[in-house]
């Protein structure tokens, strides 16, 4: 199966092609936008597809960041990746940042409780806990930084996110750390999606109200 994987959560305008058989990365596109990405995210996509030397045809599912991450750019993603789904008639498969960022870390330092911690600004971390056999124990949810250094300490935790170093202080040891990015590698979605495979549509993981309102386009309509 080839999936199309996306990410719009962080500073990224993300797209890749990933042969889920094969396990081989078939092409992929990034720009660093910070914002725009409602813009830009076609036409990243169409060249991802374009070195991939695939079309929309060739896709058998849709794999999307789903945050915590900018309020904007989450909407912009999922919305892309579930009317991509809707009009090809594939499964849109959604993937956590914390989740990504985990994977990724564990990749690094296999069997460890990993802590992904991402700066969420007003003081709040955004945060959730893995353990060992790579499966959630807590979150994703807003914790305070004092509870993240709790948690950090308590479990021996490789640190993940952009809040890793800041969690790390407050604790006040000596802590391994992942990936200290706002969002994963656009490959590791697509490999993640892959392995879950098919469940509910993907929904945006927002852990507080937006600061503004949303970008034109690949807007998700407002339920009620």
């Amino acid at each position: 199966m080839k999936l199309l994987a996306i990410d719009c959560s962080a500073s990224l305008c993300a797209a890749c092609v990933y042969d889920a058989a094969a396990d081989r990365l078939l092409g992929r596109h990034v720009l660093d936008l910070g914002k725009g990405h409602a813009e830009h995210l076609l036409a990243v996509i169409d060249k991802a597809l374009a070195d991939a030397g695939v079309t929309y045809a060739d896709l058998g599912a849709i794999a999307v960041s789903t945050g915590p991450g900018s309020f904007t750019g989450i909407r912009v993603g999922v919305s892309a990746a579930r009317g991509l789904a809707l009009a090809l008639k594939i499964p849109a498969i959604g993937v956590t940042t914390l989740e990504a960022l985990a994977v990724e870390a564990a990749t690094i330092l296999p069997g460890r409780v990993v802590l992904a911690v991402l700066d969420g600004g007003r003081s709040e971390i955004h945060a959730a806990l893995f353990g060992a056999d790579g499966l959630a124990r807590h979150g994703p949810a807003i914790i305070t930084l004092s509870d993240a250094a709790l948690m950090a300490t308590e479990n021996a935790a490789v640190l993940a996110g952009t809040a890793a170093e800041t969690v790390a202080d407050a604790a006040g040891g000596v802590f391994d750390f992942g990936p200290l990015a706002a969002t994963a590698d656009i490959a590791t979605y697509a490999r993640l999606a892959a392995l879950k495979g098919p469940g509910e549509k993907p929904k945006p993981v927002y852990l507080r109200d937006a600061d503004a309102k949303p970008q034109a386009g690949f807007v998700l309509p407002r339920a009620g």
